[in-house]
């Protein structure tokens, strides 16, 4: 048996060892990770919770106690008008039944209005919302409703449908609570976000989780780099807040995948700093604009431009006139370094560019035949996107699997090329290095180891000199770009 004296001394040991290990695991109190109503955060900012250490995960119901009056509920409105059908009596114009059939179907409704809903956070004590860009577009009328029920309309400030972000207005008359933005790129896979939202409009409702992943590209838009969490999202959720577990909002919720489990992605709150001055100032986000397609520099094209290390952008085409045209950007050029930011891939680049304002002339590092050159580029303002018109006997190149031809008149006019120079891909074999390479029927080849092809003749001569080559690179265009594809040679 033990005795009460030693009892006494192991309960004191036992408290002590648990005061070391709470200070270990940063299990502070609650007060002393919040600030109260009206405290200050970082930079002076009032907001729900304070800046600092994370909580701990058993802190979870307090944070999000504490951030949830700053999140609405947003409901749209939009009325969609249509004709009404011209219906005729079956028994001429004269019919008797004529006014009945009139009167009928003259009540058939030429509108109807349709309804969604969202959600959103307040981003400061005037009013100021963010959502999702595609959560209030085309809105007749615009609901945000409170944690407390209050209801207010809203106006659209600014929209920027390239990052599906929007910032709204509502007048309340007081201020109200809002939360503070964080620092989305210092997240870390497996850190413990919230997510809070009005998923199937069932009101204000609360997820955890953890970063599951972060850079992800679902093909959303030129500027995809979404946080990925297992926190549940559903639809109704979209334009609400994800929290990290200071309080802080590091991403907006923003898409789902269809029939996935634990995979939601959200916008990560960097991308909605940098616009969100242009939506309150002009209603619009300005870019900048390089005039560059480019596309992922695979290690085989890597090897083969000799670009060290295999990183960067590689330029498939330059736009026409455009800034990189100016400067003197190639087709094949390697882009590695942009305003002495360094370009890693093809993702980087696009947001890159965007940030930069128009007007500035900046330092574009290519990679071309082996050697770094630099190169002055003053950025252009990135114009709504307009269309391009494509510009474009049988000869089988056995080892590579392709069957191409010349383009005739009428092919071109068939197939709506401008430019007859090159040659039609007529066929793949499957299983062959042109099918690995991706190539399609239809592609148009331009050049061969960015050496111009004019006809299947001058074809025939480039794939012989390249027998020995591991790789054989192809500019090839395919619909309204152009692309390089790497094909190794057997």
């Amino acid at each position: 048996m033990i005795g009460k004296g030693k009892v006494v001394v192991l309960v004191l040991a036992a408290v002590a060892a648990g005061l070391i290990l709470s200070a270990g695991l940063n299990l502070s109190p609650l007060t002393s990770a919040f600030l109260g109503a009206g405290g200050k955060g970082k930079g002076g900012e009032t907001g729900a919770a304070a800046p600092g250490k994370a909580l701990p995960v058993e802190n979870i119901p307090a944070l999000a106690k504490e951030v949830s009056p700053a999140v609405v509920n947003i409901s749209t409105t939009q009325v969609v008008r249509f004709s009404r059908p011209r219906l005729r009596s079956p028994f001429g114009q004269q019919d008797p039944f004529e006014e009945f059939f009139n009167n009928f179907f003259g009540n058939i409704p030429r509108e109807q209005k349709r309804r969604s809903l969202g959600s959103g956070f307040i981003v400061s004590d005037d009013g100021y919302i963010l959502t999702n860009n595609h959560v209030v577009e085309k809105a007749d009328e615009i609901t945000v409703v409170l944690l407390d029920k209050e209801e207010f309309r809203a106006e659209v400030v600014g929209t920027d449908p390239k990052t599906d972000i929007a910032l709204i207005k509502i007048k309340a008359g007081k201020k109200l609570p809002f939360v503070p933005l964080g620092d989305s790129e210092k997240l870390e896979i497996g850190e413990w976000v919230l997510a809070i939202g009005n998923p199937f409009g069932l009101g204000h409702t609360v997820t955890a989780g953890i970063v599951s992943a972060k850079g992800r590209v679902i093909g959303s838009g030129p500027y995809d780099d979404f946080i990925q969490t297992d926190a549940s999202i559903n639809p109704g959720n979209s334009g609400g807040p994800l929290f990290n577990l200071v309080g802080e909002v590091v991403g907006i919720n923003t898409a789902v995948i269809q029939g996935g489990q634990g995979i939601g992605f959200a916008t990560p709150i960097h991308l909605a700093k940098s616009v969100l001055a242009q939506l309150k100032e002009k209603g619009k986000v300005t870019r900048g604009w390089l005039g560059v397609y480019i596309q992922r520099l695979s290690p085989d094209m890597a090897e083969t431009l000799s670009v060290p290390g295999k990183k960067g952008a590689l330029v498939a085409d330059v736009t026409k006139d455009g800034p990189a045209e100016k400067a003197g950007l190639r087709s094949g050029d390697v882009i590695i370094s942009f305003g002495g930011k360094e370009v890693t891939d093809e993702h980087d680049l696009p947001q890159i560019v965007a940030a930069t304002k128009p007007g500035k002339k900046v330092d574009v590092i290519v990679v071309r035949d082996g050697k770094e050159v630099t190169i002055p580029v003053t950025i252009a303002e990135m114009e709504p996107e307009a269309g391009q018109k494509r510009a474009g006997g049988p000869d089988l190149s056995k080892g590579l699997g392709l069957t191409v031809q010349d383009i005739t008149p009428e092919v071109a006019r068939h197939l709506d090329i401008t430019n007859r120079a090159g040659v039609l891909v007529t066929s793949v074999e499957p299983g062959s290095p042109a099918d690995d390479a991706g190539f399609r029927d239809g592609d148009v080849i331009r050049a061969i180891n960015r050496m111009p092809v004019k006809d299947s003749r001058e074809f025939d001569a480039r794939i012989k000199k390249v027998k020995d080559d591991k790789t054989v690179l192809f500019l090839v265009e395919r619909g309204e770009g152009r692309l390089f594809l790497a094909v190794k040679n057997r």
